[in-house]
């Protein structure tokens, strides 16, 4: 039987471990703590996180909760620990961080397939691997992996725009057009006069996120956030991202005085993004201040806009929707370098790598996970060709809508719907790990 690598013991790479290893692998888990640390670690144990309520949502009408469900039924490590380790939240999974790593740090030292080796992993392994290293990847792993062959750009900083739902825009205010009459792309938020110099003034006012200490001010020189563009003149924004040439309004006939455009974030149309929206503003600051714009003022955002140190993939071209890198079978990435955004979802592609290189291995047909899943959906999201693409959270935006026709009727009710979503998703899942059998050892009992 040959051994794999997991490089790294963050959440991903504890659950592609124990993924390996309950389907009989052995596995060399590489972790460079407590010898080397980066300026985001504190603690010399696996899985660790920065709050206690990281893992968010616990319920089946949210996304992030849907995913956590499938990985529950599909023997998730990180899920079982996160459940042991839980404190009360509400609606929320919150955790005893330190009993929550220590509990995976245990039960990853104590498996009998589970080698660990402390010591910084500085190129990409040969044979069966999966690097999940994170956003902070050392120097040197990232420069050995800039070089592998089909990768377009790895990227050191994340500046990504706002998100939002297509269903929570006004459709009364928001029109569909390109530019000079070339198609309709994008969807236009029209501003006059007042609602332009009422909304730079918001900007001019807000809060504004931190930068913390090993995230470079730099990250903003090439990629100017729209306050710091609001603080260089009153009619900047109107010639930057917010300019109205080329625009007419169906309604007026005329061209708005400001344009706010949106861009389709997935194939499946049911997301956008806001145009040249690069921000540092906190969350509930883009909440309010954005949902100024005409069309957007009971938007739903699935992702604010951030702007920090982040190492990831360009992984569409790259990595097929297992998270295998498609020149160098065997070789997989996961975790949040791999364009996941968030703990749970770097958990799952820990736990979708560590099945699809387990089986693999054993010779088994390929773990084809759908978009009706969560988990499908995911995969689906890194390894689509998208020329734009940033890290995401897991919404459902991503995954298949239910069928409208004659018979399936368009439920009204988001809730009603979501559930109905969820529904279909764990049944899939149920059924697959069902006939999928993997036998747990021993120790996954205890």
């Amino acid at each position: 039987m040959k051994r794999a690598t997991v490089v790294g013991a963050g959440l991903a790479g504890s659950e592609a471990a124990w993924q390996l290893a309950r389907q009989g692998i052995p596995v060399k888990l590489v972790e460079m703590k407590p010898d080397k640390k980066t300026p985001a670690h504190h603690s010399d144990g696996f899985a660790e996180l920065v709050c206690s309520n990281s893992l968010r949502s616990d319920r089946l009408t949210n996304g992030v909760g849907l995913l956590k469900e499938e990985m529950r039924q599909l023997s998730s490590l990180v899920m079982d620990s996160a459940d042991r380790a839980r404190v009360p939240a509400g609606g929320a999974l919150a955790v005893d961080r330190d009993a929550f790593s220590g509990w995976i740090t245990k039960r990853l030292s104590e498996h009998p397939l589970v080698e660990i080796v402390h010591e910084e992993c500085t190129s990409v392994p040969e044979g069966p691997c999966i690097i999940a290293t994170g956003p902070l990847t050392s120097d040197a792993l990232a420069d050995s992996i800039q070089h592998m062959e089909g990768l377009e750009t790895l990227s050191f900083y994340d500046a990504a725009a706002p998100i939002v739902t297509l269903e929570s825009l006004d459709e009364g205010k928001v029109f569909r057009q390109s530019r000079y009459g070339r198609g309709d792309d994008y969807l236009n938020c029209p501003m006059n006069e007042e609602e332009y110099h009422s909304f730079v003034q918001a900007l001019l006012q807000a809060e504004t996120a931190e930068i913390h200490g090993f995230e470079e001010k730099k990250v903003f020189e090439g990629c100017m956030p729209v306050e710091s563009m609001a603080r260089r003149g009153e009619m900047v924004l109107a010639f930057g991202p917010l300019k109205p040439v080329g625009l007419i309004d169906p309604r007026t006939g005329k061209q708005p005085y400001a344009v706010v455009q949106l861009r389709q974030d997935n194939a499946e149309g049911t997301l956008y993004n806001l145009v040249g929206f690069q921000t540092r503003l906190k969350f509930p600051e883009q909440k309010r201040i954005f949902g100024m714009i005409p069309g957007l003022e009971h938007a739903e955002f699935v992702r604010y806009g951030v702007m920090h140190r982040n190492t990831f993939l360009h992984s569409p071209g790259f990595l097929n929707a297992h998270f295998e890198v498609i020149s160098r079978p065997l070789t997989y990435f996961a975790g949040q370098m791999t364009g996941v955004e968030g703990y749970v979802e770097s958990a799952a592609s820990g736990l979708l790598a560590g099945l699809s290189l387990g089986h693999q291995l054993l010779g088994k047909s390929p773990v084809e996970f759908p978009g009706i899943t969560a988990i499908g959906a995911m995969g689906r999201y890194v390894s689509t060709i998208n020329p734009h693409f940033q890290p995401m959270n897991c919404t459902f935006g991503l995954i298949d809508s239910l069928p409208v026709d004659a018979e399936h009727k368009k439920i009204r009710n988001k809730q009603m719907r979501y559930t109905a979503v969820s529904e279909r998703a764990l049944q899939w899942v149920r059924e697959w790990a069902d006939k999928s059998a993997i036998v747990a050892d021993a120790t996954e009992s205890e």
